[in-house]
This record gives structure tokens, sequence and C-alpha cells, in this order.
């Protein structure tokens, strides 16, 4: 059941924090593109922003088997930390790449700002869902 809230706490994320911030910053033209992207993706034309949030759903669950043991700051710096390094290094070293999108320095900064942000949101949406570390660095039964 944990890996399961982990998964929808992800997911929520996506749509909420990260696609929320690029909203910000698309209103302050800082990015080109709208959030909420609903162009049809991938074999199963499914809009953009639902295959991004199901992506986003699955790393939630290696964020989680981080963080769940960790208290505190370092719980959200593990959280800010994992969210910025491991989505945005995927995604601009093997996915861009196969799409065939050239990788360039505002990008990176960019994917960082809104990866970081998911893997707070995610974190955050786990306590709301009743998720919390145990005192002394163990789950909750």
């Amino acid at each position: 059941m944990i890996w399961l809230k982990a998964f929808v706490a992800a997911f929520l994320a996506t749509l909420i924090f990260h696609q929320g911030l690029f909203g910000l910053f698309y209103l302050a033209d800082i990015l080109p593109k709208a959030p909420y992207n609903m162009t049809p993706a991938g074999p199963l034309g499914v809009p953009s922003v639902l295959s991004l949030a199901f992506w986003g759903g699955l790393w939630g669950l290696p964020l989680w088997a981080l963080v769940r043991r960790s208290t505190g700051m370092s719980h959200w710096l593990i959280s800010l930390a994992f969210g910025a390094v491991g989505p945005t290094a995927v995604a601009m070293l093997v996915v861009f790449p196969l799409k065939g999108i050239a990788v360039v320095p505002m990008m990176i900064i960019g994917g960082l700002i809104l990866n970081g942000a998911w893997g707070l949101g995610t974190s955050l949406l786990m306590r709301v869902l009743g998720e919390r570390p145990a005192p002394g660095g163990r789950p909750a039964a």
C-alpha cells in the first residue's frame, strides 16, 4: 500500500508542483511553452502531461525508498536533491537524445529546478497521505 501511495503522491506532485511551477515560469516569460501539454504522446496517444505524470509516479518509488527512513532536514534535502538530479539526468542524457532534442544549459537549470520542486512536492504529498518517518529514522508501522 505504501508504494501505491508513493506512486500517487509523485503522480500528483508532477501535476501540482512540477507543472504548477512550469506554469509560473511560462507566465513570467521564462519558458516558451505552456504547462499541461495535452498533445498525444507515445503509442497509446495519452496526453503528454499524463505520460509525464505516470513517469513521475514511477520516479516516486525510488524517491520514497530513499527518504522514508530519513527525518528532519535530511528528509527534505534528499527529496530535493534526488528530485533535481535523478529525473533531470535521465531526461537530458537518455530521453532527449533519443528524441533528437538538443540539450542547452537553460534546459538543465530548468530541469533541476522543476524536478527539485517535484521531489519536495512528492514528499509533502506523502505526508498528506499519512506516511511519516517515525522518530529515530524508522518508518511508521
